[in-house]
């Protein structure tokens, strides 16, 4: 069973690519993503990995949790699954829209 590890503090000019050989070192890699920022098309300095078993996870928690890749210091740990966020009604984020709903004289 494979396990996806969060993968923080990732340097701007880190590559996918990169990122599956160092994790490589640890075992075998499923996949190797960077999240990328849609407006800008720039990397948001985090991804995911995907080891192949739950011991090379382990084992790349061990070896690249607090090292360095690119000048930067990695945070490694086990992916937690996406929390779901409440969808809002556009503008005013669920508060009656555009700042309405509070009250005052409207007669």
């Amino acid at each position: 069973m494979a396990k996806k590890l969060y993968v923080g503090g990732l340097a701007y000019s880190t590559t996918q690519d990169t990122l599956k050989d160092t994790f490589a070192k640890a075992g075998t890699v499923e996949t190797a993503t960077i999240i990328i920022d849609k407006m800008s098309g720039r990397s948001k300095g985090f991804g995911f990995v995907e080891m192949s078993s739950d011991e090379e996870a382990q084992k790349a928690i061990e070896m690249f949790n607090g090292k360095e890749l690119d000048g930067r210091s990695l945070t490694v740990n086990e992916a937690r699954p996406m929390e779901s966020r409440p969808r809002t009604g556009g503008f005013g984020g669920g508060r009656g829209g555009f700042g309405g709903g509070r009250g005052g004289d409207r007669y």
